[in-house]
């Protein structure tokens, strides 16, 4: 893998990456950030939805788009400064997403790539779709990663996105707790 810097990229440049995603995956995720919602992961419950059936969290599909910013465009050494998202269908086990992102601005004097953001399924339809601002490595990023191992965990390779997912898993126990504790000492 290579990172680009702001001197490398121009607008049109784009890049994608496709996963087919697996019920392995989305258990390893829902595990990993602590998001228990009986529709990713409980078939029963799922199937008193309006979707029938389990379906992947909205943040797993998004992390995709961090995969192909950390490792196309721009790359290694990239900093994901923002993302916004629109959810527009569901992704479901099975389906193929493909994750693209292609610049459309370009600001060389602040180091900065505005990138819209999409990801489509197998059958071509728009399931997410936003747009990122992206800080390039100021140098050529080279980079050969190592494989990692069976047992690490899956949180690791979702990036950013898994990072910010299982922190905010975090500091809503804490907050949890600490209201209960809180209105368990005002009962007192």
């Amino acid at each position: 893998m290579i990172g680009r810097t702001i001197d490398e990229l121009a607008v049109g440049d784009a890049a994608e990456l496709s996963r087919r995603v697996e019920p392995e995956a989305i258990a390893e995720f829902v595990e990993a950030v602590g998001d228990r919602n009986p529709l990713h992961s409980d078939p029963g419950y799922a199937a008193t939805t309006p979707f029938g059936e389990p379906i992947a969290p909205g943040i797993f599909t998004a992390g995709l788009i961090s995969a192909v910013i950390g490792t196309r465009l721009p790359g290694p050494g990239a900093v994901y400064l923002s993302q916004t998202l629109k959810f527009l269908k569901p992704v479901r086990l099975g389906d193929t997403i493909t994750a693209r992102v292609e610049v459309v601005e370009v600001a060389r004097e602040r180091n900065r790539v505005r990138l819209t953001t999409v990801c489509r399924n197998q059958r071509g339809e728009e399931v997410v779709t936003g747009e990122a601002w992206v800080m390039p490595s100021r140098t050529p990023v080279r980079y050969a990663p190592t494989p990692a191992p069976a047992a690490t965990p899956g949180l690791w390779a979702l990036g950013p996105w898994g990072w910010a997912a299982q922190a905010l898993s975090f500091w809503s126990d804490v907050s949890l707790r600490l209201l209960q504790a809180v209105t368990s000492a005002a009962r007192r």
